[in-house]
């Protein structure tokens, strides 16, 4: 009879589990503009910001019910990659290429400052990162070998190339992915880490570089977004984004602060352009052919929905978490708790 017990509360507990993992879903909230939406800032559970192709800008004050779209007067032709919101009416959207660009509204993005411009040769912006509302940083496409880096540390007024020979090297055929703005994750107040793709894929962390498992060896392979946990447990997505379903070597897990690395027991299911962690041991990630959910440290992941995004964001002050992806399609998780 102790027996029979023990397997009938056994199989309740699986059920509910299941049940459980089931109900997680995403809400399509928003679809059918023309911009590809990669820039995704959620400063609480009330106000989104997003940013992307055709100088788009959107922002909701009311949990996504509803938006208010934009396009930047005089970037029509901007693709804004990446976006930082600190309110409802401070934000910093970056635009990535010929040239490149950083602006910044005060008035809820009735007005934009251009702040920086930058048209060098080859010069292309990748994702953006804050530390703090003061200081934060910008990674592009490696000049001349080395990777480029601009830093503001005043809440995104002034920018400053840092000085390229204090810069990291990259390998020949390496740069980094302007997939999800998430390919540069902060550590700590001060310190941020990055990742690489392309022909080399490497760990940037406190000053080494440490070469990644993950599938590389194409300009369409390698990391594309890296979420950090504590200073040492961190998860990397990727894959070949001209491959979508192929999930080979798209996804690790490190806990020793990337000396080390290994793969889920359950990966995720093909290319991923952005991972998040949502708290705890669960971790969320998108890409091209859906979402993934894991709720064991990354050991196991879950196809919740086949619905595409490019990025994947938990609020910075709450707990909703928010997607962005192409036609404008904005998504919110359903039922995680």
């Amino acid at each position: 009879m102790a027996y029979q017990f023990k397997i009938f509360i056994f199989s309740l507990f699986f059920i509910a589990s299941s049940t459980n993992l089931l109900s997680q879903h995403v809400n399509l909230l928003s679809s059918g503009t023309k911009s590809s939406l990669r820039g995704l800032s959620v400063v609480n559970d009330r106000i989104i910001w997003v940013s992307g192709s055709n100088g788009m800008v959107g922002k909701s004050l009311d949990s996504g019910k509803t938006f208010i779209w934009q396009v930047v007067k005089g970037y029509e032709k901007t693709d804004f990659r990446d976006i930082e919101a600190f309110n409802e009416t401070t934000a910093v959207i970056m635009g990535i290429s010929s040239p490149a660009y950083i602006l910044r509204t005060t008035d809820g993005g009735v007005s934009w400052k251009r702040v920086y411009e930058n048209n060098a040769p080859g010069m292309f912006l990748d994702a953006m990162e804050f530390l703090n509302e003061q200081d934060g940083m910008v990674i592009g496409d490696p000049i001349a070998g080395k990777v480029f880096i601009a830093k503001t540390f005043d809440g995104g007024i002034h920018w400053k190339d840092l000085s390229p020979q204090n810069n990291p090297i990259a390998d020949s055929g390496e740069a980094f992915f302007a997939s999800s703005g998430t390919n540069i994750r902060k550590i700590n107040q001060r310190e941020a880490i990055f990742v690489s793709g392309g022909i080399s894929s490497h760990l940037f962390i406190k000053g080494k570089k440490i070469l990644l498992p993950i599938i590389q060896g194409k300009q369409s392979t390698g990391a594309n977004s890296i979420a950090v946990k504590n200073i040492q447990t961190m998860i990397v997505v990727g894959g070949d984004f001209n491959n979508k379903d192929d999930n080979t070597n798209s996804c690790f897990i490190s806990k020793n602060a990337g000396k080390d690395w290994m793969a889920p027991k359950t990966p995720v299911n093909g290319y991923r352009s952005c991972v998040e962690w949502l708290g705890n041991k669960n971790w969320i990630s998108c890409g091209l052919n859906g979402v993934d959910l894991s709720m064991d440290e990354g050991n196991t992941w879950n196809w919740i929905s086949k619905e595409s995004y490019h990025v994947v964001r938990k609020s910075k002050n709450g707990k909703a978490v928010f997607f962005a992806g192409g036609g404008g399609r904005i998504g919110k998780l359903i039922d995680f708790k």
